[in-house]
């Protein structure tokens, strides 16, 4: 799945451990969750990390919702699960592939 290079300007804070915005494990980088959007560091500069095109996560029977053991992180006007190192998002009866 490939990301546009959407840079998010004027972005002055840096993420990190410590920078109290959860940290999301994405493929071989961490994302970070900050305001409804993720953040990842590109160079100079962050990024806005999101996918490019709607995946559904074939044969995904795990229902997530709250006490389901995976870790939910605020997405914009919903929630994302994840689940071995991407996220899960409820879409329209299945569940997608962030």
């Amino acid at each position: 799945m490939s990301t546009p290079h959407l840079d998010h300007t004027a972005h002055r804070h840096s993420h990190g451990p410590a920078c109290g915005h959860e940290a999301v494990p994405h493929g071989d980088h961490i994302d970070y969750a900050h305001d409804g959007h993720l953040h990842r560091e590109h160079k100079d500069h962050w990024d806005e990390c999101e996918p490019a095109q709607h995946v559904a996560h074939q044969s995904h029977e795990h229902q997530h919702g709250e006490g389901c053991g995976h870790h939910p992180v605020r997405h914009g006007d919903h929630v994302d699960y994840l689940h071995n190192g991407h996220r899960h998002a409820a879409h329209e009866g299945h569940w997608d592939d962030h």
